[in-house]
């Protein structure tokens, strides 16, 4: 399949589309790609497309010019003062904020298929929130994440108490907010956090190859895999889990792709999976 482009409304937020991965990049990179100019918008448009195209079996969310994503943008926080004046009500802004949050990281972490964050610099306050979203991480080695929040006095946004936890227990997340240290790419894999480590100049390769891999795998089984483990995450108890996996994988069995796949390994041939 050719690169095809896919619309995002912003140029803070570029997208394509090649071999059934679609490849999201934040594209603010005089600013570390940190949050605005149309950026969350354009990146949930983006999701959503993805997620509804039945051709993309995978997403990848990177960023341009050497970093992941700085966070909000805190010099343009600076910059308008406290924000009196004749805007949006304070609830209308949190409203507006949860909107946001549900149809980016919360998209990522919610969307049937697998999604992938490729760091190649740092990840920040929301847009470490943003990596941990994703399915798998994977980072450059001169990568590094922070919090970062409580340096510039927030409490933190788009997930990134929920997701940390459940990467690394509820004890090491609260230190990695409280402190806002910097965590290298090899502590990140050593925590978990990072699923893979490559070198810099292999990044993009490395990426691309994994989520190929993800868009040559099974579609309905991958949707069912990332449905039992949310739900294990979110706290269904053993029976809830169970339940759900007995299920999806009786579910599963019946499919085209099972029955070709089980074919495939009896001849000892790659199967082709067709998402049906």
């Amino acid at each position: 399949m050719a690169r095809e482009p896919i619309e995002t409304g912003s140029e803070a937020l570029l997208a394509y589309e090649e071999d059934g991965v679609a490849v999201l990049t934040l594209n603010r990179p005089q600013a570390r790609n940190a949050m605005g100019d149309g950026m969350t918008e354009g990146l949930a448009a983006a999701l959503q497309y993805a997620e509804n195209a039945s051709q993309i079996r995978a997403i990848v969310v990177t960023g341009a010019g050497g970093a992941f994503c700085a966070g909000g943008d805190v010099k343009g926080m600076a910059a308008g003062g406290g924000g009196g004046g004749q805007g949006p009500s304070l609830d209308e802004r949190i409203h507006a904020q949860r909107l946001n949050q549900r149809a980016t990281a919360g998209k990522m972490f919610l969307m049937p298929k697998p999604v992938i964050a490729s760091l190649p610099g740092p990840a920040a306050g929301a847009g470490l929130s943003l990596a941990l979203a994703a399915d798998l991480r994977i980072m450059a080695d001169t990568a590094f994440i922070t919090s970062a929040f409580a340096k510039v006095g927030f409490s933190g946004d788009y997930g990134g108490t929920f997701f940390l936890s459940q990467l690394v227990g509820s004890g090491k997340a609260r230190e990695l907010y409280y402190l806002s240290d910097r965590v290298s790419a090899q502590e990140c894999l050593q925590l978990g956090i990072a699923n893979q480590v490559v070198p810099a100049d292999e990044l993009e390769s490395a990426t691309m190859a994994l989520a190929r891999r993800l868009a040559e795998g099974p579609p309905v089984a991958y949707r069912y895999m990332k449905e039992n483990f949310n739900r294990a995450s979110m706290g269904g108890d053993v029976i809830d889990c169970l339940d759900l996996e007995a299920t999806h994988h009786v579910h599963a069995g019946l499919t085209e792709d099972h029955r070709n796949a089980a074919k495939a390994f009896v001849e000892k041939t790659q199967p082709v999976f067709v998402g049906r």
